[in-house]
């Protein structure tokens, strides 16, 4: 299984130009992926740089025909002539989505910061190495409060998830079961606590936060670990975001994060940074299960 993460900031290159189909382009070029986690897709918003208020969430599923879009939208508000405007996170995966969740994350109040509400996009994928919880997500840039509330909130999803697994095991791990009841809102689907968490966390590998994420809930949890380090153990973390764009970022610096639960450690084969695009301000994360 083949996942990509990539903060495209609304699909606007250092060029300055938006255009999804070069995202497009550049994750197929990456890999043949089964998975691509997006964060910074917007509709709607025509004063962002570049943009012409394109609803790139419709636009970039209809460039990945076979792949399901599950969108997740933090920011979702009125544009003053009746319709909305969205800004957030975007799953498309060509492997069959069973249950969707949309966790709104903590957002307290602050009078002397900006800020926007976050969301985490969960999404249970029937894959080749099981069922799996695909989340992706992009913390607060400006209020390292708003990102150890929402660090504190992912936890608990994910303490959550593994809960229900353990309650109802034969839902949990392996493709192919079933479901015990068929049609209405009770139906019951797999939920695993096998996982991985993508996204744009805006902190770097030596904040605590990076740490806290981490750290074992209780004794039948899986962990979340840094999946950069079981590839590549040793070796410090490749830069994900100013790697080429000078004008927003002084130096170039690692944010972004591919987390997977303990009890996939063993199937990580690879984890890469694609450094040569300049499609967005940040590059994509690509890692690979067997």
């Amino acid at each position: 299984m083949k996942l990509i993460t990539w903060n495209v900031q609304w699909c606007r290159g250092c060029d300055g130009r938006v255009d999804p189909q070069r995202i497009v382009s550049h994750a197929r070029a990456l890999a043949d992926f089964d998975v691509l986690c997006l964060q910074e897709v917007a509709d709607n918003f025509p004063d962002l740089e570049g943009g012409g208020g394109e609803d790139q969430f419709q636009e970039l599923a209809r460039l990945l025909p076979g792949y399901a879009a599950v969108p997740g939208a933090a920011v979702d508000v009125p544009d003053g002539s009746g319709g909305r405007r969205r800004f957030g996170n975007l799953l498309l995966s060509r492997l069959p989505v069973l249950r969707v969740l949309r966790h709104q994350l903590p957002w307290p109040p602050s009078s002397s910061r900006p800020g926007m509400p976050r969301l985490l996009l969960e999404a249970v994928i029937e894959s080749p190495v099981g069922y799996l919880r695909v989340m992706t997500t992009h913390l607060e840039y400006y209020s390292a409060a708003h990102r150890a509330a929402q660090v504190a909130a992912i936890r608990r999803v994910h303490a959550q998830s593994c809960a229900h697994a353990r309650r109802d095991p034969e839902q949990g791990a392996k493709p192919g079961a079933k479901p015990k009841s068929s049609g209405g809102p009770f139906q019951t689907l797999p939920q695993p606590a096998a996982a991985i968490l993508t996204g744009d966390f805006n902190y770097q590998p030596d904040d605590v936060l990076h740490q806290r994420i981490q750290t074992p809930l209780d004794a039948q949890t899986p962990a979340l670990l840094d999946s950069w380090g079981i590839a590549n153990p040793g070796i410090a973390h490749q830069h994900t975001n100013g790697v080429h764009d000078r004008e927003q970022w002084p130096s170039p610096y690692t944010c972004d994060f591919i987390y997977v639960s303990e009890d996939l450690r063993e199937r990580v084969r690879r984890v890469t940074v694609d450094a040569q695009t300049q499609a967005s301000d940040h590059q994509p994360v690509l890692i690979e299960l067997d």
